[in-house]
């Protein structure tokens, strides 16, 4: 920095002008921006006031998704918040997550209805495959992304494009090529309040997520290995000299983002009851969305985007006036495009500069 940098001058300080058109593009931006909300808070109002007992049915269903999701969808914040990786395979660890939790509590414990002790042996089967699946997300980390981690940018994300295939083909061996029906233990029905079913499944799924996200914070925020976490996304360089072992911290990171995918993976064979091999794909694109959509990096917003993709989906599946289940998908990524167009880092994402 020069010494003209640092002292003060009698010139006076003249503002940048701002051309006309920018003004006029700003302008037109908020206007847009004003518009689509309005015309989406129109179509709920009209939706609610035709009929408010589908609307909150429709919205209660999405948010047992949309829990899912945010399972999900913390995984690929953790890794990307860590080592700026895009994990692509992430989404097929979550279908291998439904895989083994099938196979634990249906083949081998010989579970295929609710019960006291159906009940006790789905809580192992939980702790057990988000073990499994932590493990299996280390083990990639080790051999597939370590050595990758000074290699430019497009090698570990054709990486997790390969690793993606090969958990596909592990879990096509395992599940066949058809859509696979599992038993559920969790107990069916609901129970009513004015008229809007709540389903019994969706308490679960609340009462299982909940505590999970909750101590994901607490880990990130309070421990010293969630310290070492966030100095290591900072700078790894500066975490080596201040003594933090910044392989075994990604390796820990990894394993998070693995137990939350297995948890996903149980909830999600236990409630809907099928696997299929190719699973992954989809609701692994649908949870990268959703980490997109509320700021990749951000714990709370990947929860955030989880849970809106989840109730947008519930409404437009469910609404009379939504547009079917067949434009759920299309919906979706539209409103994504929107958000970016308008907020590219995300509803809670904050812009950095480029490192150099």
């Amino acid at each position: 920095m020069t010494d003209t940098a640092l002292k003060k001058t009698d010139t006076p300080v003249v503002p940048v002008a701002i051309r006309p058109g920018a003004y006029a593009r700003i302008i037109a931006m908020r206007v847009a921006l004003f518009l689509i909300l309005g015309l989406g808070a129109i179509w709920l109002v009209i939706n609610f006031v035709h009929s408010p007992t589908q609307f909150f049915n429709s919205a209660f269903l999405g948010l047992s998704n949309g829990a899912l999701y945010a399972l999900i969808a913390l995984g690929y914040t953790l890794v990307y918040g860590i080592i700026e990786l895009i994990n692509f395979a992430h989404g097929d660890l979550f279908m291998l997550g439904t895989l083994f939790s099938g196979f634990l509590l249906t083949t081998v414990l010989g579970q295929t209805g609710p019960g006291g002790a159906a009940w006790a042996l789905f809580i192992l089967t939980l702790v057990a495959t988000m073990a499994f699946c932590g493990t299996v997300n280390v083990a990639i980390e080790f051999l597939a992304y370590r050595r990758l981690r000074r290699a430019p940018k497009l090698a570990p994300l054709i990486t997790a494009i390969g690793i993606s295939f090969v958990l596909q083909q592990v879990g096509l061996w395992w599940n066949g090529s058809i859509q696979k029906d599992w038993p559920s233990v969790l107990p069916s029905g609901g129970f009513r309040i004015g008229g809007v079913t709540i389903d019994y499944t969706l308490l679960i799924v609340v009462a299982v997520t909940v505590p999970l996200l909750l101590g994901l914070t607490w880990v990130v925020t309070r421990t010293r290995r969630g310290k070492a976490m966030r100095a290591t996304a900072q700078d790894q360089d500066a975490a080596r000299l201040m003594g933090i072992n910044v392989n075994r911290t990604i390796s820990f990171t990894f394993l998070l983002g693995g137990a939350l995918a297995g948890a996903a993976g149980v909830m999600y064979q236990q409630v809907i009851g099928t696997t299929r091999f190719d699973l992954g794909f989809q609701l692994g694109l649908i949870a990268f969305t959703a980490a997109v959509m509320g700021g990749i990096g951000n714990l709370t917003g990947a929860v955030l985007g989880g849970v809106l993709i989840g109730v947008i989906q519930g409404l437009n599946d469910g609404l009379p006036f939504g547009m079917g289940q067949k434009w759920s998908q299309t919906m979706v990524f539209s409103i994504l495009i929107l958000l970016m167009v308008f907020r590219p880092s995300g509803l809670l994402g904050r812009p950095l500069a480029e490192k150099v």
